[in-house]
């Protein structure tokens, strides 16, 4: 049986911050969404345990860099797209890592009312 789509939303200024994303860095985030969406697991990440229980970061790398996706999808309402940046050092910035968690906090407040 072929599992509903879950939707995607996306935080704050997420969705243009991934639109900003060079076009095959666009592309390859949109797939690994839309593996999220079916219940899939996206083709590189890794847990993001500082940010919040249950978010992930999608790694996306290509000729123009590295890019981040910082997301949560354990709530049954949607893919929760929380962060989207260019990665520019070996370590994730602490602006983006208290960003994602600002927002994350936001959502589990909105989840609960």
């Amino acid at each position: 049986m072929v599992k509903p789509l879950k939707s995607l939303e996306f935080r704050s200024s997420a969705l243009g911050d991934l639109r900003a994303f060079p076009g095959a860095a666009r592309r390859e985030a949109g797939f690994q969404l839309d593996r999220l969406q079916r219940g899939l697991e996206p083709g590189d990440w890794k847990p993001m345990a500082t940010i919040g229980q249950g978010v992930r970061e999608i790694r996306i790398r290509d000729e123009d860099g590295a890019f981040r996706i910082i997301y949560v999808a354990k709530f049954t309402e949607a893919v929760f797209v929380l962060h989207c940046f260019q990665k520019k050092s070996q370590r994730t910035a602490r602006e983006d890592i208290a960003l994602a968690t600002q927002r994350y906090k936001e959502l589990v407040r909105e989840l609960k009312s």
